[in-house]
């Protein structure tokens, strides 16, 4: 008999309590206990519902990697897909979106959300969206859930959940448990959060907000994916990159890898970073660099691209040095402006997995970064310069810049694609293997009955700090204390009015901003 920890049998378990077994059957393997969706018997296509924590056109990476999840996973064929994403009032949406772009309704917002991802997909994308009510925090810069967005999908539909940001949608979640509603909660982890704290706070407050990640995930998610190993460690949880790229780059690299064998300089200008203009986002870190080795670099030009509130900052702090770093407002990684680099400088650690580290090596670039848990996924491409300390930066960047790129091989081009990224997803969430059947489970636990004493006071234990979660986010104390936005426990009138939901006028008061 294989060795399951205590934990990963409970899990089996709980699924059973709920009486899954029947409609889902179970798969066992060395790290992890799962549900995986029986699909030969079921009369309608199982549903996956993607909750994410912001929707376009904010362009972060929550925003847009669900999205292109969502469009390749409907397009695989076998689920039915729903994408939740937050609604915004105008007050919160002219704090959040970009160049005063503003929905007066979901139906709006929906209609661009599909015309961007279409555009660059190149195909129809066939999964729904919904919204759920959020409010943006001008503290924690992040968009927050009202209310109990599990009602978003109904109960017939409520198969599996995909939350991204799985502790960001469950710090203050009240309602329904995440496990009771759904036969399976997958977490997708995009952001270090710790990092982030630890940097603009400080190490007593990331260790509070570790501990708080490890309850809401162990209580609400069965399975955790971690991007990278640059996120915290996570119960039940498995590394791996399931994001691609934007398929728009892919073909950037093609037409580059084209005109290298057509003997063309597909490649005529030098080294540059996009990024959003924030020190935390690596400005930091690669000035700091430029101006340790200036004597090293010396003629090494080099052209940031970004838009955020140390823009100024980094422009005087760029300005000091004696080489020509010269800074820019942001633009669209795919504009035609950045094909002609030939080297993308990403000195960051603070990404879990970077976007623009990959749209770079999509297009055909060399690529100078840290060695990095957060970079790990690159390592497989020939274009990928890492570094591991500031003598070793000097020399990758001034070696990327005398070199050529190597073309991208179908193969290396395939693993960035979207299509590569939805494989990699299925398997880890357990949605693509062979499933084995609930009798074989069931002998196996007969096997384990030694351990039956100890596994019911853990489901008691998850079950009464699932309790204790639930009751506390339901006091609006406890929420302002961690953090909630104001009033955010039930969801105003002017919400309910823009969504279409039922009026509860006379039950409570109509909250304001």
């Amino acid at each position: 008999m294989e060795n399951l920890e205590v934990e990963e049998i409970y899990n089996v378990l709980h699924l059973r309590s709920k009486g899954v077994v029947g409609s889902l059957n179970f798969r066992v393997d060395r790290k992890i206990v799962v549900p995986a969706l029986g699909l030969e018997s079921m009369e309608k296509k199982p549903h996956v519902a993607i909750y994410t924590t912001a929707s376009l056109p904010w362009m972060t990476g929550t925003a847009v990697n669900p999205l292109f999840r969502a469009a390749y996973l409907a397009k695989h064929g076998v689920w039915k897909v729903t994408l939740v994403v937050p609604w915004l009032s105008l007050y919160d949406q002219e704090l959040v979106y970009p160049d005063n772009i503003a929905f007066g309704s979901a139906s709006e917002q929906e209609a661009y959300v599909r015309s961007w991802v279409e555009e660059r997909t190149g195909f129809t994308c066939g999964f729904e969206i919904r919204f759920y009510p959020g409010k943006f925090s001008l503290e924690m810069r992040s968009i927050l859930p009202v209310g109990d967005i599990t009602e978003i999908i109904p109960d017939e539909e409520a198969d599996v959940a995909v939350l991204e940001e799985p502790e960001h949608l469950t710090w203050y979640h009240h309602g329904k448990r995440w496990k009771t509603k759904f036969r399976l909660v997958v977490g997708v982890v995009h952001t270090n959060y710790l990092e982030y704290i630890r940097r603009e706070k400080n190490e007593i407050q990331a260790n509070i907000v570790k501990q708080v990640n490890n309850w809401v995930v162990s209580i609400y998610c069965h399975k955790v994916i971690r991007l990278s190993g640059a996120t915290q460690e996570l119960p039940r949880s498995v590394i791996c990159n399931v994001h691609g790229v934007n398929p728009k780059f892919l073909e950037i690299g093609k037409k580059k890898k084209e005109e290298l064998e057509n003997g063309g300089w597909a490649f005529t200008k030098g080294a540059y970073y996009i990024g959003k203009m924030v020190w935390s986002k690596g400005y930091r870190e690669l000035l700091k660099l430029l101006e340790d080795h200036q004597k090293e670099l010396t003629g090494l030009e080099i052209d940031l691209y970004g838009k955020g509130e140390d823009s100024d900052e980094v422009k005087q702090a760029a300005q000091k040095l004696d080489l020509a770093v010269r800074v820019h407002t942001g633009r669209d990684h795919a504009d035609p402006l950045f094909h002609d680099y030939k080297v993308f400088i990403n000195p960051s650690t603070t990404d879990v997995v970077c976007t623009t580290t990959a749209e770079a090596l999509a297009m055909g670039k060399i690529v100078v970064c840290a060695n990095h848990p957060s970079n790990e996924f690159f390592k497989q491409f020939p274009n990928c310069r890492m570094y591991d300390n500031s003598n070793g930066f000097a020399v990758a960047t001034r070696k990327a810049l005398e070199d050529e790129p190597a073309p991208l091989t179908d193969e290396q081009r395939h693993e960035l694609s979207w299509e590569a990224a939805t494989e990699r997803f299925l398997r880890v969430a357990g949605l693509m293997d062979e499933p084995t059947s609930a009798d074989n489970v069931t002998s196996r636990m007969k096997e384990m009955k030694f351990a039956s004493v100890s596994l019911e006071m853990l489901k008691k234990l998850e079950d009464i700090s699932a309790f204790i979660h639930n009751a506390g986010s339901g006091l609006e104390l406890f929420r302002r204390a961690l953090g909630a936005v104001p009033r955010s426990l039930h969801v105003d009138e002017e919400q309910r009015r823009e969504l279409g939901l039922p009026s509860t006028s006379g039950k409570q008061s109509t909250q304001k901003h």
